[in-house]
């Protein structure tokens, strides 16, 4: 996982109320992680209201106030699509679902006064699931069988990273919003509600007689 693959997910965060942990600094490539090197993020809701329902699977911004306290990985692999046999091959997708890491994880939020403290949000960032059925829904189902609560793709956290960026204001303490602000100031990024307008009031072209 890149740098800024886990400074997208960390804004996105931020941006949207949300206190936010990284646990390690270094990076682990010639060996097995230990279970606290599993961990990409940790993020912890203040703003969330006892009692309120689970937050869907397909987790998009208007679902996040829905989310208390979660444990996040990365996979930033960006040219990938998360079809049934890659979830299938690729064991180390789930590490972050262990026992070991769990327990690990749940070590770092507080213990709130009538809470369970089983009640971890289990959240995978990842580029895109397949678009076509029935592989769409094998993918679903076997990221629910191997204990993911929610999934954030990287396009929606960056649509709503787009939207809400201001190009007069100055994001110098983020490298990630201020290279953001810079592409939309020079309208290389457009707010995804303007490409829907645009789309919309494209003419439609009739077919030649």
């Amino acid at each position: 996982m890149s740098a800024i693959d886990e400074g997208i997910v960390r804004e996105y965060f931020e941006q949207n109320g949300f206190l936010v942990r990284q646990v390690r600094k270094y990076q682990v490539s010639a060996r097995r992680k230990t279970g606290d090197e599993e961990i990409d993020l940790l993020v912890y809701n203040p703003s969330w209201q006892r009692g309120a329902r689970k937050p869907d699977f397909f987790l998009f911004s208007n679902e996040l106030p829905l989310v208390h306290r979660a444990m996040i990985a990365v996979k930033g692999w960006h040219t990938g699509v998360f079809t049934p046999n890659m979830l299938k091959s690729s064991p180390e997708i789930f590490r972050f679902l262990e026992d070991n890491v769990l327990k690990e994880a749940t070590r770092f939020f507080p213990t709130d006064a009538g809470s369970n403290e089983g009640e971890l949000t289990k959240i995978l960032v990842l580029p895109s699931l397949p678009t076509q059925e029935p592989f769409r829904t094998q993918s679903v189902q076997l990221l629910k069988e191997r204990g993911v609560d929610a999934i954030i793709s990287f396009r929606s956290m960056l649509l709503d990273l787009i939207e809400k960026i201001e190009i007069n204001r100055n994001y110098g303490k983020s490298d990630t919003l201020q290279v953001m602000r810079i592409l939309k100031n020079y309208d290389l990024l457009k707010d995804a509600q303007l490409d829907l307008l645009s789309e919309r009031a494209a003419p439609v072209r009739r077919p030649k007689s």
